[in-house]
């Protein structure tokens, strides 16, 4: 059973994941890093599993995220404990991971921070990934929470559905000008996907799954392909509107991000009837803890305000 695991050899193995090698984990707990090698082969032995791979850095296996899970929760408790019973440290601020795309970052996600209360204090460290590789930070025992595209509950995780992220096809007027109004003969759905687009990173799919869309039903192959190879890779949610206002391409924006520079005349609809809705959802360990709990509800709260009602899903949008 896991509650019958040596906590200094989980602990140590938690440290070796943190910290990357078996050296700088031996640094962190003022022993030898043989000593930290003979803790985790104990604790492998014991739960008869491999749970690190070799490598530099060092990564947990399917196992080994269990215990790292398990790891990070003993701590969260001991921390709670020492807090409950005035103990050195109780005045520390606690921490909270939380893994979270980047156009949630930069919209909504963090007025929904605003909305914990300020006692006790709380500290975020916010790691930013695609919303369909959040769950991995989760499974991998990295974060305790994510803003995640999958429904489907990591082993050990609760999940609750927050809505959809909406996005909508806009370029600069000069660029739509140019790529896409001005070539006769040619049908605006294949001028949209022959036109330069710029993209946030190479999983980025939005931009391609749009033109599928467009094309899918000509059987063509640029239709089962997607946007053009002439693409731009932005890797910031506001880099990435800043380059389509700059001309640099087309591309799929929050809504809620283009609304203002639509309005300014910076940025033009290529198409006013068609978008693009990523479903999100909220996942978090299931663990009695408090301070998650209220981040949880302000989480959830604030993305009914900034969200579309949770339904069907479109398409993805890396970082």
């Amino acid at each position: 059973m896991m509650s019958e695991l040596p906590l200094d050899q989980v602990r140590t193995l938690l440290t070796v994941v943190d910290e990357g090698t078996f050296d700088a984990a031996a640094a962190v707990l003022h022993v030898t890093p043989s000593a930290v090698s003979q803790r985790v082969k104990a604790l492998e032995q014991r739960t008869g599993r491999v749970l690190l791979m070799r490598t530099k850095p060092v990564r947990p296996t399917e196992s080994g995220e269990a215990v790292v899970r398990f790891a990070r929760q003993v701590a969260r408790l001991d921390r709670d404990t020492r807090a409950e019973l005035g103990m050195s440290g109780a005045e520390e601020p606690t921490r909270l991971s939380i893994a979270v795309n980047a156009d949630s970052l930069a919209t909504w996600f963090l007025p929904a921070l605003s909305r914990v209360p300020a006692e006790p204090p709380l500290c975020y460290e916010l790691r930013r990934e695609d919303q369909d590789h959040t769950a991995t930070l989760l499974r991998e025992g990295l974060v305790m929470a994510a803003v995640t595209s999958s429904p489907d509950a990591v082993a050990g995780c609760s999940v609750r559905g927050l809505g959809r992220m909406r996005y909508v096809p806009v370029a600069s007027p000069a660029f739509a000008g140019r790529w896409l109004r001005g070539r006769p003969g040619t049908a605006a759905e294949e001028a949209v996907a022959d036109a330069p687009v710029v993209t946030f990173d190479r999983r980025d799919d939005l931009q391609d799954a749009y033109c599928r869309t467009l094309l899918g039903g000509s059987g063509t192959t640029r239709g089962r392909r997607g946007a053009s190879a002439a693409r731009h890779l932005v890797p910031t949610s506001e880099g990435f509107v800043e380059a389509v206002a700059a001309g640099m391409g087309w591309g799929m924006v929050p809504e809620v991000q283009a609304a203002p520079l639509l309005r300014a005349g910076r940025l033009v609809r290529l198409a006013p009837d068609r978008r693009i809705d990523v479903p999100l959802f909220w996942q978090q360990w299931k663990l009695d803890f408090p301070a998650l709990a209220a981040v949880a509800g302000a989480v959830a709260a604030e993305a009914a305000e900034a969200l579309e009602p949770l339904a069907s899903p479109g398409g993805h949008r890396g970082g």
